[in-house]
C-alpha cells in the first residue's frame, strides 16, 4: 500500500490552522472498522492523533495536541487520512509521519515548517545629539514577533551592499518568535541615507525602513559651542581695535598730506616771490619799500620845520649869508606841485662876476 504526502514542507502561519497532507490508496475496497490511522512526531515518535476501530484514538496523545488535531471522517473512505492542526505554535515545527494500515501498511513523513511576520523595521540612530561629521554612529533595525530569523540587509544611498558591516541578533519570547536587532556602524556623513530590508525567508515577505541624515542632525557639543562662540567674539573685537587703528593711521596720514602740501605751498610762493623779486627789485622788495617809505617820511618832517620858521629868523639867516663876500650861500626855495626843495651850503670859491646872482643859480644847478 502506498501512503502519499507532499514533498515540500508544509509552511504553516502561526496561530492558524494547517492541513497535513495524507492520503492513500487501497487495492480493494475497505471496511471504515478495519482501518488504522496513526499520527507521530517522527523524532520523537510521540503520538499526535490516532483512529482505530471507526473512532479516534486519543490516549496516549501528547498533551500539547489535546484538542488541537482531528481528521476528516468524511474523507477516511476515500483514501484520505490528512491532519487539521489548529491554532500552530512555533513547537508544532518539525517532521510528522502518517501511518495507514488497511490489510496492508504504509507510511510516509513530511515536515511542517511554521512562520510569522515581523512588524515594520524601524531605524534608530545613537547618539542622535551632539553628533559631528566623522563621528562613528550606530544604527540599529528593530522588527518584532516575526519567524523564523529573517535575512537583513543593509545598504546606503546608492544601493551599496553594507551588510558585512553589521551585527544581528534574534531573542525568542515565550511563544517562541523573534525580535530582531540589527546594527550597522557607519562614519557620519551629512546628507546619506541607510536602509534596512528585512526578508522573511519562508514567507518571501519583506520589511523596508531607512533614515536619512542630513546636515540639520549635525550639531555641535556645548563645549565646542562655547569655544566656538568666544573665538567669534575675540575676532570681533580684534577686527573693531584693527579698523580703530587702522582709522587713526588714516587720519594722521592725511593730516601729514595737509601739512606737507601746505609747506610745500609756501615754499613754491617764497621761489615765485624771489624769483621776482631778482627780476623786480623795487617792486618785490619789501625792505626797500619800507626804507624807501621811510625816508620820505623823514623828509617830508623836515621840510615842515623848515616851512614854519619864523620869517624874521629866515630873513636875518639870508641877510647874514648875503653878507658874507666871497662866502657860503644858502638857497631855499620852493618847487612846483608843493614840495619843498632844499639845497645845502657849499663852500664856493671867490668868483668875479658881474652878477652874483646869476653864479648862485648855476651853483645851485650844479650842484
Amino acid at each position: 500500500m502506498e501512503v502519499y504526502v507532499p514533498e515540500q514542507p508544509v509552511v504553516a502561519l502561526h496561530g492558524r490552522d494547517a492541513t497535513l497532507n495524507c492520503s492513500f490508496s487501497a487495492p480493494t475496497p475497505f471496511n471504515l472498522s478495519d482501518l488504522t490511522v496513526f499520527w507521530q512526531l517522527t523524532d520523537t515518535k510521540r503520538s499526535v492523533h490516532g483512529y482505530g476501530t471507526g473512532q479516534d484514538q486519543l490516549a496516549d496523545q501528547a498533551e500539547r495536541f489535546a484538542n488541537r488535531t482531528s481528521l476528516f471522517p468524511a474523507q477516511l473512505g476515500l483514501g484520505n487520512t490528512s491532519l487539521l492542526l489548529s491554532r500552530v505554535v512555533v513547537a508544532d515545527e518539525g517532521s510528522y509521519t502518517c501511518f495507514v494500515r488497511v490489510q496492508d501498511y504504509g507510511s510516509a513523513a513530511l515536515l511542517l515548517q511554521v512562520a510569522a511576520t515581523y512588524s515594520k523595521p524601524v531605524v534608530t540612530l545613537e547618539p542622535e545629539f551632539n553628533l559631528r561629521p566623522g563621528d562613528e554612529v550606530a544604527l540599529t533595525c528593530v522588527a518584532y514577533g516575526g519567524y523564523p530569523e529573517a535575512d537583513v540587509i543593509w545598504q546606503d544611498g546608492s544601493g551599496r551592499n553594507l551588510t558585512d558591516d553589521i551585527t544581528s541578533s534574534f531573542v525568542a519570547n515565550e511563544e517562541g518568535l523573534f525580535t530582531m536587532t540589527s546594527v550597522l556602524t557607519v562614519v557620519l556623513e551629512p546628507n546619506s541615507t541607510y536602509s534596512c530590508r528585512l526578508i522573511n525567508p519562508l514567507l518571501g515577505e519583506e520589511g523596508y525602513a531607512s533614515v536619512t541624515i542630513t546636515g540639520q542632525n549635525i550639531t555641535f557639543p556645548p563645549v565646542a559651542l562655547w569655544v566656538t562662540v568666544g573665538l567669534a567674539v575675540c575676532l570681533l573685537v580684534l577686527l573693531i581695535a584693527l579698523a580703530a587703528v587702522c582709522r587713526r593711521k588714516i587720519k594722521e596720514s592725511c593730516e601729514e598730506a595737509r601739512r606737507e602740501g601746505r609747506a610745500n605751498e609756501r615754499d613754491r610762493v617764497r621761489k615765485r616771490n624771489s624769483s621776482l623779486a631778482s627780476m623786480f627789485p623795487s617792486m618785490f622788495n619789501p625792505q626797500a619799500e619800507e626804507a624807501k617809505e621811510l625816508e620820505e617820511e623823514e623828509s617830508k618832517t623836515a621840510m615842515a620845520r623848515l616851512v614854519h620858521k619864523d620869517g624874521a629868523e629866515q630873513e636875518e639867516e639870508e641877510e647874514e649869508e648875503e653878507a658874507v663876500a666871497g662866502g657860503i650861500v644858502l638857497v631855499v626855495g620852493v618847487a612846483e606841485g608843493g614840495e619843498d626843495t632844499i639845497t645845502t651850503t657849499k663852500p664856493l670859491p671867490r668868483i668875479l662876476s658881474s652878477n652874483a646872482l646869476e653864479d648862485t643859480v648855476s651853483l645851485a644847478a650844479m650842484g
